[in-house]
């Protein structure tokens, strides 16, 4: 699948905030049921925008959008943070989350190492992010080992995977020192 990733612009925020918070919520209520809570509220997103080195795309494919990310940049450590990464509902399982994080590698191929975090019930991202791209649990957060960054009212919220991807043996050698 052929995905273009561009910045998401101010006239689209609203519309990409909408899909990128529909598509987690349907996973959610998909795991667990119905839930009143919203999943990935506003600030949740705005926080992720306003840090520093902060990217938002949008992935296009045939002229649709049919995902995006929010990854985090920092040019001078090249140690960056995919915040969120979402598929559309209804388009999942294409091939198309695969596709976007191969243009974000393609897009940023500085990055030596990439890290995300996700919540231990997602069972898809779990293997998405292991079998598919490559990346390796390296810490698990729990009642015992708790995140702070983290927030103990998020669903989920005692149990997430931290991931790391290193992308070349320079990276891997400062890791191990």
């Amino acid at each position: 699948m052929q995905i273009k990733l561009s910045p998401v612009g101010k006239a689209e925020l609203a519309a990409y905030k909408k899909d990128m918070q529909y598509a987690f919520q349907m996973g959610t209520v998909n795991a667990f049921g119905e839930t009143d809570k919203t999943v990935l509220p506003d600030e949740d997103i705005e926080d992720s925008l306003r840090k520093k080195g902060a990217i938002a795309y949008k992935a296009v494919a045939d002229g649709e959008t049919v995902g995006g990310a929010i990854v985090v940049i920092d040019e001078k450590t090249r140690h960056n943070h995919l915040d969120i990464l979402y598929v559309k509902y209804g388009v999942q399982s294409k091939g198309i989350g695969q596709a976007i994080w191969k243009e974000i590698e393609r897009l940023h191929p500085d990055t030596e190492v990439w890290e995300t975090v996700t919540p231990y019930f997602e069972k898809r991202n779990i293997h998405f992010y292991i079998n598919r791209l490559g990346f390796h649990a390296v810490e698990f957060f729990n009642p015992m080992h708790k995140s702070p960054e983290i927030p103990d009212d998020m669903i989920g919220g005692d149990y997430f995977f931290r991931f790391e991807k290193v992308m070349n043996g320079s990276a891997r050698q400062d890791m191990r020192r």
